[in-house]
């Protein structure tokens, strides 16, 4: 099976800056669609970035436009989401997914099982 592990979460500062990094096995990055989504406590799970499978376009959604930034690392076979200007409301728990299909879904194939990202005074 396709692996996915996430890292780099942790307690952080209103304003502050993160980079999660998502390390994958089994399969290239290039074939795959693969983005990160995240689960605030008591919250459903959220779209937060993508990048398409044979493209490489990246989306993001509209709560972190200008403030996070995605990108990969295909001999890596690693991803990352920079975070910077972080606020409480970025408080969940963060992961990363992939996809067979072109695009990023809430059907991804596969996941990770999340780092934890804590932005607090």
């Amino acid at each position: 099976q396709v692996q996915l592990v996430e890292s780099g979460g942790g307690l952080v500062q209103p304003g502050g800056s993160l980079r999660l990094s998502c390390a994958a096995s089994t399969f290239t990055l290039d074939s795959y669609a693969i983005g990160w989504f995240r689960q605030a406590p008591g919250k459903g799970r959220e779209g937060v970035s993508c990048i398409t499978r044979s493209d490489g376009s990246t989306y993001y959604g509209d709560s972190v436009k200008g403030r996070f930034t995605m990108s990969r690392d295909n001999a890596k076979n690693t991803v990352y989401l920079q975070m910077n200007s972080l606020k409480p409301e970025d408080t969940a728990v963060y992961y990363c997914a992939s996809s067979r299909s072109e695009r990023c879904s809430n059907a991804m194939d596969y996941w990770g099982k999340g780092t934890l990202v804590t932005v607090s005074s």
